[in-house]
């Protein structure tokens, strides 16, 4: 249950379309790794994934890019987790019907984890990361004399 880099590259990158939603201006690839060091061509697979799932659109051109398809608001982190990390289904032989019962044990915990942590992503969304962020900056912001 921990942070791929796939998952928060996506973040990155809607955190950044997000910025930009509602004007007429696009990002490109390059802008987004440049902003956060990623690599382009993983960014690019990233952002191809969300692109299919209808999350964000790629507009072609000398102006063209990506943005969001829909507003900030309504992007979960559980939907973004679930494009780029696929659904979480158990494994094979997962169930309380374990061959042993601590394997049984094991799992059951595993799944009451998980579905916390999916339920607390269901309840954030892309605007959410980006209005944190703001207070974050605000409240660290230094002012020299």
């Amino acid at each position: 249950m921990g942070l791929s880099s796939r998952v928060e590259y996506a973040f990155l990158a809607l955190m950044e379309l997000a910025d930009c939603y509602g004007t007429p201006s696009c990002l490109k690839i390059g802008e987004i790794a440049e902003r956060h060091s990623l690599p382009e061509r993983y960014l690019e697979q990233i952002l191809s994934n969300l692109r299919r799932e209808g999350i964000v659109q790629s507009l072609r051109g000398a102006k063209g890019g990506y943005v969001l398809v829909r507003e900030p608001w309504q992007i979960t982190l559980q939907e973004v987790i679930t494009v780029i990390e696929g659904e979480d289904k158990p494994r094979e032989g997962d169930s309380s019907e374990s061959s042993t019962v601590e394997k049984g044990v094991i799992y059951e915990i595993w799944l009451q984890a998980n579905q916390a942590s999916q339920g607390i992503f269901k309840n954030y969304t892309i605007q959410d990361l980006c209005r944190q962020r703001d207070e974050y900056r605000q409240q660290n912001t230094m002012y020299y004399i």
